[in-house]
């Protein structure tokens, strides 16, 4: 027998490590002095009083900053953008603490009247602006902020230093709030996050900011505990009759069945509205426990005394939760009349 030739190896490509893969170029620069140029970090921290100098390249670009920069009265008079052929140059005179936050820009590629823009063509960076406010100032003394369970809540404290200790606290009864980065973290660049909102947590809550021997607390938060639904109610609706004799009293019910603590809002739609029929109606909300769970039932019901022919037709009844609207429909056949034009009206 004669010994086959050894398979040769495969060869494998060489492939080079995550810190050599190509990125591409941030389009974002700062002018440090004239004539140089330097990349903008992830963040950056300038002192009160400064000279903010951003360049982005591109022919047709556009600038997000903060929004107190938009500021009729004085924000613009610090804030100048001009446009190049190439480049588009951001300058902020004399930069203050409610300067801080980020800065962007983005550069679209235009062939004709046609623009593209993409994330290969985006610049971004936080600034921080240092100086005698450890926060970026608001005009709000109390600023109210909803807590709903279908998302977290962000309590916007932020500050003008990366290097500041900053911590939650609760108004009254005064405490620390304990953060765990589970139920609640905090992040430098956007302040703290309630992932998780419940009850224990609605309240007058504030941050407290310590750095170099200097404490400040920011605005104070009123938190409102809100049960978020999680869809639009889908009520049902029936009479007490489906037809009904002249004189007679009858009404109609319509029933949400949902999570507790989750506010509903009826609204009614009947035959007479036209001529000023006032509506009678009583609503009720209370917890009932239906195949293992506890649900809130949520009812209004439409009181219609002595019908009348005017009162024959349609009666529509719409659920309001904050997820939406939700409207359903029954037909009450009322007594046939003389036209109810000839009658009075009691």
């Amino acid at each position: 027998k004669t010994a086959k030739p050894p398979k040769a190896k495969a060869r494998v490509k060489p492939t080079a490590p995550p810190s050599q893969v190509h990125q591409p170029a941030s389009i974002l620069t700062r002018v440090v002095a004239r004539g140089r140029f330097q990349k903008v970090p992830d963040s950056l921290t300038l002192t009160a009083g400064d000279t903010l100098e951003l360049r982005c390249r591109g022919r047709s670009v556009r600038w997000r900053f903060p929004a107190y920069l938009e500021d009729e009265d004085e924000g613009r008079l610090r804030c100048v953008i001009k446009h190049f052929e190439r480049h588009s140059q951001l300058l902020v005179v004399n930069a203050r603490a409610a300067d801080t936050g980020e800065y962007s820009c983005w550069s679209f590629q235009c062939r004709d009247s046609e623009c593209q823009d993409g994330e290969d063509r985006m610049g971004k960076a936080f600034i921080f602006i240092t100086g005698q406010e450890l926060f970026v100032p608001t005009e709000d003394y109390y600023e109210v902020v909803q807590l709903r369970t279908n998302h977290s809540t962000l309590l916007p404290c932020q500050v003008t230093s990366p290097l500041a200790q900053v911590t939650l606290h609760r108004e009254f009864p005064p405490e620390e709030v304990a953060v765990d980065g589970l139920d609640i973290s905090y992040d430098v660049k956007r302040g703290f996050v309630i992932h998780r909102p419940r009850p224990s947590y609605a309240g007058s809550l504030f941050c407290l900011a310590s750095l170099d021997g200097m404490r400040q607390i920011s605005t104070k938060y009123m938190l409102i505990y809100i049960n978020y639904p999680s869809s639009a109610p889908k009520p049902t609706v029936g009479a007490s009759a489906a037809t009904v004799r002249a004189g007679e009293n009858f009404n109609v019910t319509c029933t949400v069945l949902g999570e507790p603590e989750v506010m509903v809002d009826f609204t009614w739609e009947y035959p007479g509205q036209q001529i000023g029929r006032p509506p009678y109606s009583r609503e009720r909300a209370d917890l009932a426990r239906r195949g293992g769970q506890v649900q809130q039932e949520s009812e209004s019901i439409l009181y219609v005394d002595e019908a009348r022919a005017i009162d024959d037709g349609l009666y529509t009844c719409s659920a309001t939760n904050l997820q939406g609207t939700t409207t359903v429909s029954t037909r009450v056949r009322g007594p046939n009349l003389l036209p109810f034009s000839l009658l009075p009206f009691v």
